[in-house]
Protein backbone atom coordinates (compact mmCIF):
# COMPACT_ATOMS: atom_id res chain seq x y z
CA UNK A 1 0.00 0.00 0.00
CA UNK A 2 1.72 3.28 -1.32
CA UNK A 3 1.55 6.55 0.33
CA UNK A 4 -1.20 7.51 -2.39
CA UNK A 5 -3.49 4.68 -1.15
CA UNK A 6 -2.79 5.77 2.77
CA UNK A 7 -3.45 9.44 1.68
CA UNK A 8 -6.97 7.86 0.06
CA UNK A 9 -7.78 6.27 3.18
CA UNK A 10 -7.28 8.70 6.17
CA UNK A 11 -9.16 11.47 3.59
CA UNK A 12 -12.04 8.72 3.06
CA UNK A 13 -12.43 6.73 6.28
CA UNK A 14 -12.56 7.24 9.90
CA UNK A 15 -9.99 6.37 12.87
CA UNK A 16 -8.96 3.85 13.52
CA UNK A 17 -9.48 1.86 11.05
CA UNK A 18 -7.78 -0.94 9.09
CA UNK A 19 -6.46 -1.49 5.77
CA UNK A 20 -5.50 -4.69 4.11
CA UNK A 21 -3.49 -4.91 1.10
CA UNK A 22 -4.99 -7.90 -0.65
CA UNK A 23 -2.32 -7.41 -3.45
CA UNK A 24 0.53 -7.84 -0.53
CA UNK A 25 -1.32 -11.06 0.63
CA UNK A 26 -0.98 -12.75 -2.42
CA UNK A 27 2.47 -11.69 -3.21
CA UNK A 28 3.72 -12.79 0.10
CA UNK A 29 1.98 -16.03 -1.16
CA UNK A 30 3.86 -16.21 -4.39
CA UNK A 31 6.99 -15.78 -2.54
CA UNK A 32 6.16 -19.13 -0.62
CA UNK A 33 5.55 -20.42 -3.83
CA UNK A 34 8.98 -19.90 -5.24
CA UNK A 35 10.50 -20.90 -2.36
CA UNK A 36 9.05 -24.47 -1.88
CA UNK A 37 8.07 -25.04 -5.94
CA UNK A 38 4.81 -26.23 -7.42
CA UNK A 39 5.00 -29.68 -5.97
CA UNK A 40 4.17 -28.40 -2.56
CA UNK A 41 0.70 -27.36 -1.11
CA UNK A 42 -0.34 -24.43 0.79
CA UNK A 43 -2.99 -23.94 3.33
CA UNK A 44 -3.87 -20.35 4.82
CA UNK A 45 -4.98 -20.23 8.03
CA UNK A 46 -7.89 -18.16 8.32
CA UNK A 47 -7.47 -17.29 12.00
CA UNK A 48 -4.65 -14.93 11.32
CA UNK A 49 -7.26 -12.84 8.96
CA UNK A 50 -10.52 -13.80 7.65
CA UNK A 51 -10.59 -10.41 5.93
CA UNK A 52 -8.51 -11.42 3.13
CA UNK A 53 -9.76 -15.08 2.37
CA UNK A 54 -12.00 -14.01 -0.21
CA UNK A 55 -8.81 -12.48 -2.38
CA UNK A 56 -6.62 -15.91 -1.34
CA UNK A 57 -8.94 -18.16 -3.32
CA UNK A 58 -6.92 -18.11 -6.59
CA UNK A 59 -3.61 -18.39 -4.77
CA UNK A 60 -3.66 -20.93 -1.94
CA UNK A 61 -4.93 -24.69 -1.70
CA UNK A 62 -7.06 -24.96 0.96
CA UNK A 63 -7.92 -22.89 4.41
CA UNK A 64 -7.65 -23.98 7.28
CA UNK A 65 -10.72 -23.23 9.46
CA UNK A 66 -11.29 -23.59 13.57
CA UNK A 67 -14.49 -22.63 14.13
CA UNK A 68 -18.11 -22.52 12.91
CA UNK A 69 -17.87 -18.98 12.73
CA UNK A 70 -15.02 -19.60 10.27
CA UNK A 71 -16.91 -22.13 8.07
CA UNK A 72 -19.84 -19.78 7.79
CA UNK A 73 -17.54 -17.27 6.58
CA UNK A 74 -15.90 -19.52 3.96
CA UNK A 75 -19.89 -20.13 2.58
CA UNK A 76 -20.62 -16.67 2.47
CA UNK A 77 -17.17 -15.78 0.45
CA UNK A 78 -17.79 -18.41 -1.69
CA UNK A 79 -15.14 -21.00 -0.97
CA UNK A 80 -15.29 -24.05 -2.80
CA UNK A 81 -15.83 -26.88 0.14
CA UNK A 82 -12.73 -28.87 -1.72
CA UNK A 83 -10.48 -25.86 -0.62
CA UNK A 84 -11.78 -26.15 3.07
CA UNK A 85 -9.85 -27.96 6.20
CA UNK A 86 -12.29 -28.33 9.00
CA UNK A 87 -9.66 -28.19 12.09
CA UNK A 88 -10.00 -26.94 15.47
CA UNK A 89 -9.39 -28.53 19.19
CA UNK A 90 -12.77 -28.67 20.17
CA UNK A 91 -15.75 -29.33 17.44
CA UNK A 92 -19.20 -29.37 18.92
CA UNK A 93 -21.32 -32.35 17.84
CA UNK A 94 -23.97 -30.91 16.77
CA UNK A 95 -22.08 -28.62 14.25
CA UNK A 96 -19.99 -31.36 13.08
CA UNK A 97 -22.72 -33.36 11.81
CA UNK A 98 -24.45 -30.48 10.16
CA UNK A 99 -20.90 -29.67 8.34
CA UNK A 100 -20.78 -33.35 7.71
CA UNK A 101 -24.10 -33.38 6.48
CA UNK A 102 -24.08 -30.32 4.16
CA UNK A 103 -20.67 -30.92 2.57
CA UNK A 104 -19.52 -34.82 3.12
CA UNK A 105 -16.52 -35.83 1.74
CA UNK A 106 -15.81 -32.19 -0.17
CA UNK A 107 -13.91 -31.29 2.60
CA UNK A 108 -11.60 -32.22 5.05
CA UNK A 109 -11.72 -32.75 8.11
CA UNK A 110 -9.28 -33.39 11.01
CA UNK A 111 -8.95 -35.79 13.98
CA UNK A 112 -7.62 -34.02 17.13
CA UNK A 113 -8.81 -37.07 19.46
CA UNK A 114 -9.86 -40.46 19.50
CA UNK A 115 -13.40 -39.00 20.32
CA UNK A 116 -13.30 -36.62 16.73
CA UNK A 117 -12.13 -39.98 15.01
CA UNK A 118 -14.66 -41.77 16.86
CA UNK A 119 -17.44 -39.59 15.43
CA UNK A 120 -16.45 -38.86 12.45
CA UNK A 121 -16.01 -42.20 12.20
CA UNK A 122 -19.33 -43.20 12.75
CA UNK A 123 -20.69 -40.89 10.36
CA UNK A 124 -18.46 -42.34 7.57
CA UNK A 125 -19.86 -45.64 8.12
CA UNK A 126 -23.66 -45.27 8.74
CA UNK A 127 -23.86 -42.82 5.42
CA UNK A 128 -21.33 -44.76 3.66
CA UNK A 129 -19.47 -41.39 3.07
CA UNK A 130 -16.02 -41.40 2.75
CA UNK A 131 -15.08 -38.55 4.35
CA UNK A 132 -11.41 -37.21 4.18
CA UNK A 133 -9.18 -36.99 7.44
CA UNK A 134 -6.61 -35.62 8.79
CA UNK A 135 -5.02 -37.24 12.01
CA UNK A 136 -3.33 -34.45 14.04
CA UNK A 137 -0.29 -35.63 16.49
CA UNK A 138 0.22 -33.80 19.46
CA UNK A 139 3.14 -31.18 19.72
CA UNK A 140 3.07 -32.08 23.85
CA UNK A 141 0.37 -29.57 24.34
CA UNK A 142 -3.57 -29.55 24.13
CA UNK A 143 -3.66 -30.22 20.72
CA UNK A 144 -3.60 -33.28 18.83
CA UNK A 145 -3.20 -37.15 20.18
CA UNK A 146 -0.47 -38.81 21.29
CA UNK A 147 1.66 -41.56 18.76
CA UNK A 148 0.23 -44.04 20.58
CA UNK A 149 -3.85 -43.37 19.93
CA UNK A 150 -3.18 -42.21 16.22
CA UNK A 151 -1.18 -45.52 15.80
CA UNK A 152 -4.19 -47.45 17.20
CA UNK A 153 -6.69 -45.48 14.72
CA UNK A 154 -4.55 -46.09 11.96
CA UNK A 155 -4.29 -50.24 13.38
CA UNK A 156 -7.96 -50.05 12.51
CA UNK A 157 -8.66 -48.26 9.81
CA UNK A 158 -10.50 -50.57 7.98
CA UNK A 159 -13.12 -50.76 10.66
CA UNK A 160 -14.31 -47.80 9.24
CA UNK A 161 -15.81 -45.99 5.94
CA UNK A 162 -13.78 -43.22 7.05
CA UNK A 163 -10.72 -42.39 4.66
CA UNK A 164 -7.55 -41.48 6.78
CA UNK A 165 -5.34 -38.94 4.19
CA UNK A 166 -2.46 -38.47 6.54
CA UNK A 167 -1.30 -36.50 9.34
CA UNK A 168 -1.29 -33.03 10.56
CA UNK A 169 1.28 -31.86 12.47
CA UNK A 170 1.80 -27.87 14.36
CA UNK A 171 3.98 -27.23 16.99
CA UNK A 172 4.29 -23.36 17.33
CA UNK A 173 4.53 -19.54 15.88
CA UNK A 174 7.74 -17.59 14.77
CA UNK A 175 10.43 -20.66 14.53
CA UNK A 176 13.45 -18.88 13.79
CA UNK A 177 15.67 -21.47 14.40
CA UNK A 178 15.85 -24.03 10.94
CA UNK A 179 17.01 -27.05 13.97
CA UNK A 180 13.19 -27.09 15.25
CA UNK A 181 12.50 -27.38 11.60
CA UNK A 182 14.80 -30.45 11.09
CA UNK A 183 14.16 -32.35 14.47
CA UNK A 184 10.24 -31.77 14.02
CA UNK A 185 10.88 -33.45 9.97
CA UNK A 186 12.59 -36.11 10.87
CA UNK A 187 9.88 -37.10 13.80
CA UNK A 188 7.45 -36.33 10.92
CA UNK A 189 9.27 -38.97 8.53
CA UNK A 190 10.25 -41.26 11.35
CA UNK A 191 6.10 -41.74 12.26
CA UNK A 192 5.30 -41.79 8.73
CA UNK A 193 7.46 -44.97 8.12
CA UNK A 194 6.60 -46.69 11.42
CA UNK A 195 2.71 -46.33 10.43
CA UNK A 196 3.79 -48.23 7.04
CA UNK A 197 6.39 -50.82 8.58
CA UNK A 198 3.68 -51.87 11.01
CA UNK A 199 0.23 -51.07 9.74
CA UNK A 200 0.90 -51.03 5.87
CA UNK A 201 -0.55 -47.66 5.91
CA UNK A 202 0.62 -45.34 2.97
CA UNK A 203 -0.08 -41.83 3.78
CA UNK A 204 -0.86 -39.30 0.72
CA UNK A 205 -0.97 -36.25 2.65
CA UNK A 206 1.39 -34.53 5.53
CA UNK A 207 -0.01 -30.98 6.25
CA UNK A 208 2.58 -29.30 8.46
CA UNK A 209 1.98 -25.92 10.21
CA UNK A 210 5.64 -24.23 9.48
CA UNK A 211 5.91 -21.24 12.16
CA UNK A 212 7.73 -19.29 9.76
CA UNK A 213 8.81 -16.07 11.58
CA UNK A 214 7.75 -12.47 10.92
CA UNK A 215 10.43 -9.55 11.45
CA UNK A 216 8.44 -6.87 13.56
CA UNK A 217 10.17 -4.53 15.12
CA UNK A 218 12.94 -2.08 14.73
CA UNK A 219 16.41 -3.51 15.66
CA UNK A 220 15.88 -7.06 14.72
CA UNK A 221 17.43 -9.20 12.19
CA UNK A 222 15.17 -9.68 8.74
CA UNK A 223 15.30 -13.62 8.59
CA UNK A 224 12.59 -13.83 6.11
CA UNK A 225 14.27 -15.25 2.70
CA UNK A 226 17.12 -17.02 4.91
CA UNK A 227 14.23 -18.80 6.75
CA UNK A 228 12.56 -19.74 3.37
CA UNK A 229 15.45 -20.81 1.82
CA UNK A 230 16.57 -23.10 5.14
CA UNK A 231 12.78 -24.66 5.11
CA UNK A 232 12.56 -25.23 1.92
CA UNK A 233 16.01 -27.54 1.80
CA UNK A 234 14.86 -29.35 4.65
CA UNK A 235 12.04 -30.12 2.79
CA UNK A 236 13.52 -31.41 -0.10
CA UNK A 237 15.44 -34.19 2.12
CA UNK A 238 12.47 -36.05 3.42
CA UNK A 239 12.13 -39.49 2.58
CA UNK A 240 8.11 -38.92 2.62
CA UNK A 241 7.13 -39.34 -0.86
CA UNK A 242 3.28 -37.97 -0.44
CA UNK A 243 2.10 -34.74 -0.61
CA UNK A 244 3.42 -32.03 1.49
CA UNK A 245 0.77 -28.96 2.31
CA UNK A 246 2.53 -26.38 4.63
CA UNK A 247 0.28 -24.22 6.62
CA UNK A 248 0.62 -20.69 7.30
CA UNK A 249 -1.12 -17.45 8.35
CA UNK A 250 0.97 -15.01 10.04
CA UNK A 251 3.44 -14.85 7.33
CA UNK A 252 1.00 -14.52 4.17
CA UNK A 253 -1.30 -11.86 6.82
CA UNK A 254 1.44 -9.46 8.54
CA UNK A 255 2.78 -7.58 6.14
CA UNK A 256 -0.97 -6.70 4.44
CA UNK A 257 -2.34 -4.60 6.92
CA UNK A 258 -2.15 -1.41 8.06
CA UNK A 259 -3.76 -0.02 10.91
CA UNK A 260 -4.41 3.93 11.47
CA UNK A 261 -5.60 6.24 14.20
CA UNK A 262 -5.40 9.93 14.92
CA UNK A 263 -3.81 11.65 18.22
CA UNK A 264 -7.28 12.41 20.64
CA UNK A 265 -5.34 14.55 23.22
CA UNK A 266 -1.82 15.23 24.36
CA UNK A 267 -0.51 16.03 28.15
CA UNK A 268 2.60 16.30 29.68
CA UNK A 269 2.73 14.45 32.98
CA UNK A 270 5.98 14.67 35.67
CA UNK A 271 8.03 15.48 32.51
CA UNK A 272 6.97 13.07 30.26
CA UNK A 273 5.06 13.51 27.27
CA UNK A 274 1.91 11.57 26.39
CA UNK A 275 -0.37 11.72 23.41
CA UNK A 276 -3.84 9.53 23.90
CA UNK A 277 -5.26 7.85 20.41
CA UNK A 278 -8.36 6.98 19.22
CA UNK A 279 -7.35 3.08 18.89
CA UNK A 280 -5.32 1.14 21.14
CA UNK A 281 -4.16 -2.32 22.18
CA UNK A 282 -7.85 -3.62 21.66
CA UNK A 283 -7.12 -2.84 17.83
CA UNK A 284 -3.37 -3.50 17.32
CA UNK A 285 -1.78 -6.98 18.51
CA UNK A 286 2.27 -7.73 17.70
CA UNK A 287 3.62 -11.09 18.83
CA UNK A 288 6.43 -10.78 20.60
CA UNK A 289 5.41 -6.97 22.01
CA UNK A 290 6.05 -6.16 25.81
CA UNK A 291 4.68 -3.56 27.40
CA UNK A 292 5.36 -1.16 24.30
CA UNK A 293 9.21 -1.80 24.69
CA UNK A 294 9.43 -2.47 21.24
CA UNK A 295 9.27 -0.15 17.96
CA UNK A 296 6.67 -1.95 15.06
CA UNK A 297 6.86 -0.23 11.50
CA UNK A 298 5.33 3.59 12.17
CA UNK A 299 4.73 6.58 10.38
CA UNK A 300 3.36 10.27 11.39
CA UNK A 301 1.53 10.97 8.92
CA UNK A 302 2.47 14.34 6.85
CA UNK A 303 5.52 14.69 10.04
CA UNK A 304 6.94 18.32 9.71
CA UNK A 305 10.42 18.98 9.41
CA UNK A 306 12.27 19.36 12.56
CA UNK A 307 13.91 17.99 15.57
CA UNK A 308 11.77 14.74 17.03
CA UNK A 309 10.76 14.58 20.81
CA UNK A 310 10.29 11.48 22.31
CA UNK A 311 6.29 10.82 23.40
CA UNK A 312 4.38 7.61 24.83
CA UNK A 313 1.40 6.41 23.08
CA UNK A 314 -1.22 5.37 24.94
CA UNK A 315 -4.92 4.03 23.37
CA UNK A 316 -8.65 5.38 24.14
CA UNK A 317 -8.41 2.13 26.68
CA UNK A 318 -9.10 3.22 30.76
CA UNK A 319 -6.51 0.79 31.88
CA UNK A 320 -2.62 1.18 32.72
CA UNK A 321 -1.83 -1.56 29.85
CA UNK A 322 -3.17 0.34 27.47
CA UNK A 323 0.42 1.66 25.79
CA UNK A 324 1.26 1.61 22.30
CA UNK A 325 4.68 3.16 22.28
CA UNK A 326 7.55 4.18 24.64
CA UNK A 327 9.40 7.18 23.96
CA UNK A 328 9.06 6.98 20.82
CA UNK A 329 10.27 10.26 18.63
CA UNK A 330 7.94 12.61 16.72
CA UNK A 331 7.88 15.50 15.47
CA UNK A 332 5.57 18.47 17.03
CA UNK A 333 3.42 15.97 17.45
CA UNK A 334 -0.61 17.32 17.88
CA UNK A 335 -4.29 16.35 18.58
CA UNK A 336 -5.28 15.18 15.07
CA UNK A 337 -2.43 13.58 13.42
CA UNK A 338 -2.85 10.25 11.98
CA UNK A 339 -0.27 7.85 13.06
CA UNK A 340 0.19 4.91 10.96
CA UNK A 341 0.85 1.52 11.98
CA UNK A 342 2.49 -1.50 9.67
CA UNK A 343 2.71 -5.44 9.32
CA UNK A 344 -1.33 -5.46 11.31
CA UNK A 345 -2.51 -7.46 9.13
CA UNK A 346 -1.96 -11.05 11.39
CA UNK A 347 -4.32 -10.95 14.82
CA UNK A 348 -5.19 -7.49 14.94
CA UNK A 349 -8.15 -7.48 14.16
CA UNK A 350 -9.29 -10.74 15.33
CA UNK A 351 -7.17 -11.68 19.01
CA UNK A 352 -7.33 -7.94 20.11
CA UNK A 353 -9.57 -7.62 23.53
CA UNK A 354 -12.14 -5.94 20.49
CA UNK A 355 -15.22 -5.79 23.47
CA UNK A 356 -12.70 -4.70 26.73
CA UNK A 357 -15.00 -1.49 27.89
CA UNK A 358 -17.21 -1.79 24.54
CA UNK A 359 -15.65 0.34 22.62
CA UNK A 360 -16.60 0.29 18.51
CA UNK A 361 -14.44 -2.12 16.81
CA UNK A 362 -12.97 0.26 13.59
CA UNK A 363 -13.31 0.10 10.04
CA UNK A 364 -11.93 -2.06 7.67
CA UNK A 365 -11.12 -1.57 4.21
CA UNK A 366 -9.68 -3.70 1.44
CA UNK A 367 -7.35 -2.34 -1.17
CA UNK A 368 -5.61 -3.98 -4.51
CA UNK A 369 -4.10 -1.87 -7.08
CA UNK A 370 -7.52 -3.34 -9.35
CA UNK A 371 -10.01 -2.67 -6.92
CA UNK A 372 -8.86 0.41 -5.40
CA UNK A 373 -10.43 0.77 -1.65
CA UNK A 374 -12.98 -0.79 -0.40
CA UNK A 375 -14.80 -0.12 2.78
CA UNK A 376 -16.03 -3.81 3.87
CA UNK A 377 -16.95 -3.22 7.51
CA UNK A 378 -18.44 -0.04 9.24
CA UNK A 379 -17.51 0.88 12.84
CA UNK A 380 -19.60 -1.55 14.70
CA UNK A 381 -20.76 -1.06 17.89
CA UNK A 382 -20.40 -3.74 20.54
CA UNK A 383 -21.90 -2.12 23.62
CA UNK A 384 -25.48 -4.60 23.15
CA UNK A 385 -22.36 -7.59 23.39
CA UNK A 386 -21.63 -6.90 26.53
CA UNK A 387 -25.58 -5.98 27.88
CA UNK A 388 -28.33 -7.26 29.20
CA UNK A 389 -30.55 -4.55 27.62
Amino acid sequence: MDKTAMGQAIDTLQTPFYVFDTDEAAAQVTALRTAFGPEIGLCYAMKANAFVVGSLIPWVDYFEVCSPGEFRICQRTGIPPEKIVLSGVYKKPAELDEVMETCGSAITYTAESLAQWQQLSAYATVHQCPLRVLLRLTAGNQFGMEQEVLEEIVAHRDDSFAHIEGIQYFSGTQKKNPTRWAEELEKLDALLETLFSRYGFTAEKLEYGTGLPVTYFEGEKDEKQSSLDALAALLRQMRFGGKIVLETGRRVAASCGTYFTRVADVKRNHGSRYCIVDGGIHHLNYFGQMMAMKKPPLLQWNAPQGEGEPWTVCGSLCTSNDVLLKSCSFTDLRVGDVLVFGKAGAYSPTESIGLFLSRDLPQVALFSREKGLRLVREALPTDRLNSSL
